[in-house]
């Protein structure tokens, strides 16, 4: 079992947790995640790392409520326990991984788009804490749903605000912060990270693509089993078959195949759907095939 140190409830259906997983802690990396199970008869969870404390021995998860199981957890408090927390897992952010002066050496962009706000964080605070100060634009669709403003404000360089209905910070999307930046305050950037809802990253692409910017996304919003067996993750890299939860969750954006993956997530909520995926897909289907490491 695992304790729930700390709760927080940022918005109605948002909330983070600190929950006591020393081992956890002590070797997870910024882009990681986890996998947890409220209960022994629950679902199992993949969630993006959003912090961790290795002196505590905490882990920090943040949650929206969409099913059964993001609600019992919702429902429990500070002192309550959860009954599995597994991790890390999947393949850490490679700007942690990277030869250190190589990242100091460039200009990086976050963008942030709603609950991907929380996975941003601690690639942004880990650059923070080896002198490298990236600019983050965090978006949502209103002000009640922009998360980590504050604390994003203490370790990034420059932090960009906007909502799509204009009620907190700049109007709009965030593509067109982007284009502002680069076309009207003279930015340049190396590297952009974008981390949101799947459409989100993919317009993100296609704008970054316009100027050139290298761009990673994180495919965590399509993971559902995290151990490669369930084929919900399957992508195309390039000419490749990866799948986000043990190849990823970060890949080259400009060679994901955005629309692939998305209509892979409408297909896969039927089980008509996932039977058919299975035939179209044979041998490939799942991570246990040998083709993308996950026997390994």
């Amino acid at each position: 079992m695992y304790l729930i140190k700390r709760k927080e409830v940022l918005h109605p259906t948002i909330f983070v947790m600190d929950i006591v997983a020393p081992r956890v802690a002590r070797h997870c990396e910024p882009g990681q995640f986890v996998i947890i199970r409220v209960d022994s008869q629950g679902e199992r969870i993949p969630l993006t790392i959003c912090d961790y404390d290795r002196t505590e021995g905490t882990v920090t998860i943040a949650v929206q409520t969409m099913g059964a199981s993001t609600y019992k957890l919702m429902e429990l408090n500070e002192g309550d326990s959860i009954h599995d927390f597994v991790g890390p897992l999947g393949r850490p952010s490679e700007l942690v991984t990277d030869d250190i002066e190589n990242v100091r050496g460039k200009k990086i962009l976050f963008v942030a788009g709603g609950l991907g706000t929380a996975p941003v964080y601690p690639q942004v605070k880990w650059l923070h804490e080896h002198g490298v100060e990236a600019d983050v634009i965090i978006g949502a669709k209103t002000k009640d749903l922009i998360i980590y403003e504050d604390a994003m404000r203490r370790v990034s360089g420059n932090l960009y605000i906007t909502t799509d209905d204009g009620s907190y910070g700049r109007k709009g999307l965030v593509t067109e912060v982007i284009a502002d930046l680069v076309e009207n305050e003279g930015k340049h950037y190396d590297l952009c990270v974008s981390i949101g809802p799947m459409i989100m990253m993919k317009f993100c692409v296609l704008t970054t693509r316009k100027y050139n910017i290298p761009t990673i996304v994180s495919m965590n919003p399509i993971m559902v089993d995290g151990t490669g067996m369930c084929g919900a993750c399957r992508l195309t890299v390039g000419d490749v078959v990866k799948f986000a939860c043990i190849d990823g969750p970060e890949f080259d954006g400009f060679k994901v195949d955005f629309d692939e993956a998305m209509e892979r997530m409408k297909l896969y909520r039927t089980e008509e759907g996932r039977a058919l995926l299975k035939y179209r897909e044979g041998s490939t289907h799942h991570g246990g095939c040998g083709n993308c490491g996950g026997d390994r």
